[in-house]
């Protein structure tokens, strides 16, 4: 079997204007579950030979996951453990929830180079699954968006997509549209259309009976209990949408469509969430708080390691709050079945110990009960819809324009 892809030239926008060809090759007609040995490569040369099994077709089995975020070039402490798993075929994908390398563009993107040698491993047999952070944005994402190439956005001009694996639907989003402006505020709005489509075809009953669980992931936190004013602020824009008119709001939205579980990255620490809605508990019993919750699952994972080393966390524990941990560290997650899905914590400093785990048990799934949000004027997304232009695309601007 043989495959030719694609040639993008890509410029970086440091002082050096350093150029680089970027490679893609989509492979059809694999057979699921088939183990393939492939090399990249022309008449310049080959690559070393790699090792991939192809997904699992259907809903039937059980995918495991690695999760993590903010993982640098530099003090990346749990990526030899994550390289070693890996390799000893743990894992079916990755879930990398933004910020990459510390930062990908430094040094003319010497340092994007690197990181994508370190990372081969992994990313050269199982899918790298991702979504971009805040320390992405230079240069209007070119070094993320040259750099990976997800599904339904193999232009890499959205940074936002989904994807199934086995009883899974994940939806990944970009959290920066919310805070960096400066490229457009067209992006964030089709983002939010996009979301309501994905999740009303994804809430279709024989589409939810397929893949009952609902994952979504992006960087910035809903909520969490670090020092620092990002934390303290209780009406942040990816909870609440923007200030003043509080448009765009993505946990109504969520709410709304039943997503059992949500994962985020950007403090440095791992938090386990109590099912929260609204900055309210709604635990599914006192014995059993993950035994069919009436609200989302939070779970930030960003403990990976970089050069700007942990997030501590505030002494008053957040009502909310669960459990906590300032290891450096990352997350598994295994979705056995339709009804039962388990996550585990470990410490890289304690040697891999297991410093928490739980599981989320539902026996079915879908929209949570109604309840009233603390401000309800623009979390109706039918609203939202009828007030939308057609037509709408992202805006173009220049990557090097910062």
């Amino acid at each position: 079997m043989s495959a030719t892809g694609l040639v993008r030239v890509f410029t970086d926008g440091g002082n050096e204007s350093r150029t680089q060809y970027i490679h893609r090759v989509k492979l059809t007609g694999l057979t699921p579950g088939q183990k393939y040995t492939y090399r990249c490569g022309s008449k310049q040369g080959w690559s070393q030979n790699f090792t991939f099994s192809a997904m699992k077709a259907g809903s039937d089995w059980s995918p495991r996951f690695a999760l993590y975020g903010d993982l640098g070039m530099k003090n990346a402490q749990s990526l030899p453990r994550l390289l070693k798993e890996t390799q000893s075929g743990m894992y079916d994908a990755v879930l990398h929830v933004g910020d990459f390398a510390y930062d990908m563009n430094v040094d003319n993107g010497r340092v994007g180079d690197t990181f994508m040698n370190q990372i081969q491993p992994m990313a050269a047999e199982i899918p790298y699954m991702t979504c971009p952070g805040n320390h992405e944005m230079k240069y209007n994402y070119s070094n993320y968006r040259h750099r990976f190439v997800m599904p339904g956005d193999e232009l890499s001009d959205k940074m936002f997509f989904s994807f199934n694996v086995g009883p899974v639907h994940i939806i990944s989003f970009n959290t920066e549209y919310y805070y960096y402006l400066n490229y457009g505020v067209v992006q964030p709005v089709e983002q939010y259309q996009w979301l309501i489509d994905d999740l009303e075809e994804a809430s279709k009953p024989e589409n939810r009976a397929e893949r009952p669980w609902i994952i979504t992931m992006g960087h910035r936190p809903m909520y969490c209990s670090n020092k620092g004013k990002e934390c303290q602020n209780k009406e942040n824009k990816i909870r609440t949408g923007w200030p003043v008119n509080h448009s765009l709001p993505l946990e109504s939205l969520f709410y709304k469509y039943g997503v059992d579980l949500m994962l985020w990255a950007h403090e440095h620490s791992y938090e386990r969430l109590w099912p929260v809605y609204d900055r309210k508990v709604y635990n599914g019993s006192e014995e059993e708080p993950y035994t069919n919750p009436t609200a989302p699952v939070h779970i930030i994972t960003g403990s990976a390691g970089c050069k700007e080393n942990h997030a501590y966390f505030t002494n008053n524990t957040a009502p909310w709050s669960a459990k906590r941990s300032d290891d450096y560290g990352y997350t598994r997650m295994t979705v056995h079945n339709a009804t039962h899905l388990y996550m585990e914590q470990v410490s890289d400093d304690q040697q891999g110990k297991i410093v928490d785990s739980f599981w989320l048990k539902k026996d079915s799934h879908g929209p949570y009960p109604p309840r009233e949000f603390h401000d309800n004027r623009f979390t109706d997304t039918n609203k939202f819809r009828l007030g939308q232009k057609k037509g709408f695309h992202a805006v173009s601007i220049n990557d090097n324009e910062l």
